[in-house]
């Protein structure tokens, strides 16, 4: 044979396996070694209910035998035990091994496990979560927490829950049931320290609601829009104005938008827990400050004092300022201001009008004129005095008791002729006054332009006085 001849021979084909990938059944094998390892006291399984009865259940662990959940175990997963069906998966926690290979299982303690994993990472995250009040004492409020309870101070409870558990007067009283009122009610709450070994869970109401109320305020401010209505709640009052709580983030009204009346603090109008309707007039998304408006709501008075006076009228009114010419009064309820002259404060002559009136006292008064285009309106507190009473005088001689056929004394004759010469004297002043008219009537024409006149010249004096005034007060 030649060395250059080719020699073919059969050639066996062998299956190659990738080094990277693993046979399937060595994976069974892995599978079944591992469901077959020993397992520990405190380990958490998840397990399979294969058995229901009415005191116990039985799970497959993928052990070698099942275990069993029964006894007190089962009196403490009462309120979850109606709902286990057949199948379900569901965590166990191993008790220990008894004599016949068998495993007790604690289905409690495996969910207060998660629960404390659970509580970690919120402590961690800082995240807000929902809890349910289920119990109080007197130094705060207890929250279940799966199968934890936590604790929520009385330190740590948001402002209004503090303040509507009001102490009780009873001396006798301990303060154990202060806090019974939140029974029942769920809270967003922190987790804000933990210790598992002593079984200690802290939660915070208030570190919550902070936080909520600072997210609640960024998604507001993003949506205001100025000129909208809003509802909300008068939180708090201070001097330059009231706080009110828009659902989440609290905005400003300042004390010029309480009210269109002028106002000295905001509790002459509002209160803490009102519930108001307000406009929005800005919304300041770098400084995150939101202004309110509670009067741009309402009409203003003057658009609408045609349908609430009328010249003539008697109203009561406060008066607010006294000046050398006159007195201001506000009217209520609307709060409008008019102008008392110091000649109509009273009959007689005023050298001032705190003669007659002071500051803060209120009166009945008249009003004599409503002027819409400047806003302005006269008052009069002399036209709204009752009338004085005119007293008549019978000038009758009473019947004498004397009979009628004797002659008159002298007593009832001097009466007879003083009577006679009062009548003589009136007969003498009408005659007088009926040539006093003729003249009068002459000369009436020529008087009424020059008192005109003259009152033309004292109401734009006065006029003149009142822009100086309301321009002092906007100043102020």
């Amino acid at each position: 044979m030649n060395s250059s001849e080719a020699i073919l021979e059969p050639t066996a084909f062998v299956d190659v396996v990738p080094e990277d990938d693993v046979h399937p059944m060595a994976l069974l094998l892995e599978e079944i070694e591992n469901s077959l390892l020993e397992l520990k006291v405190g380990d958490i399984r998840s397990g399979i209910i294969v058995e229901k009865r009415s005191n116990e259940l039985l799970v497959d662990i993928g052990f070698k035998s099942e275990g069993f959940v029964s006894g007190r175990e089962i009196d403490r997963i009462r309120d979850m035990f109606d709902s286990i069906e057949i199948g379900d998966e569901i965590p166990v926690y191993i008790l220990r091994e008894e004599k016949d290979g068998s495993m007790m299982l604690s289905i409690s303690r495996a969910l207060a496990e998660q629960d404390w994993q659970r509580s970690e990472e919120l402590l961690e995250s800082q995240e807000m979560f929902e809890g349910e009040v289920t119990g109080h004492n007197r130094g705060g409020i207890i929250v279940k927490f799966g199968q934890v309870r936590g604790f929520v101070p009385a330190s740590q409870l948001a402002t209004t829950n503090r303040v509507s558990a009001k102490p009780s007067q009873d001396p006798n009283d301990d303060g154990s049931d202060r806090y019974s009122h939140m029974v029942g009610m769920t809270l967003m709450l922190k987790v804000i320290d933990l210790d598992r070994k002593r079984n200690r869970l802290i939660l915070s109401e208030r570190l919550a609601m902070r936080e909520w109320r600072r997210q609640q305020k960024e998604k507001l401010l993003a949506a205001l829009k100025e000129g909208e209505s809003f509802d909300g709640v008068i939180s708090s009052v201070a001097d330059f104005g009231a706080f009110v709580d828009l659902g989440g983030a609290d905005g400003l009204i300042h004390l010029s938008e309480l009210s269109w009346n002028r106002v000295s603090h905001p509790s002459e109008v509002v209160s803490v827990g009102q519930k108001v309707k307000v406009q929005i007039l800005s919304v300041d998304l770098d400084r995150k400050r939101i202004g309110l408006s509670l009067r741009r709501l309402q009409p203003h008075p003057w658009d609408v004092v045609h349908e609430n006076y009328e010249v003539g009228s008697i109203v009561q009114g406060k008066i607010t300022k006294l000046v050398n010419f006159g007195a201001f009064a506000r009217l209520e309820p609307d709060g409008i201001e008019g102008l008392i002259h110091i000649s109509e404060l009273s009959n007689e002559r005023v050298a001032h009008p705190k003669d007659i009136v002071s500051e803060g006292q209120k009166v009945d008064l008249r009003i004599i004129r409503i002027d819409t285009a400047k806003r302005r309106m006269g008052l009069s507190l002399k036209q709204a005095l009752p009338a004085e009473e005119v007293v008549e005088i019978d000038w009758q001689i009473a019947p004498s008791s004397e009979p009628e056929d004797e002659e008159p004394s002298e007593v009832a004759a001097q009466v007879a002729s003083i009577i006679g010469a009062v009548d003589d004297d009136i007969d003498n002043a009408e005659n007088s006054v009926e040539v006093n008219e003729t003249v009068d009537e002459a000369t009436e024409d020529t008087e009424s332009n020059t008192v005109q006149e003259k009152e033309e010249q004292v109401e734009q004096v006065e006029e003149q006085m009142v822009e100086e005034v309301q321009a002092a007060e906007a100043a102020d």
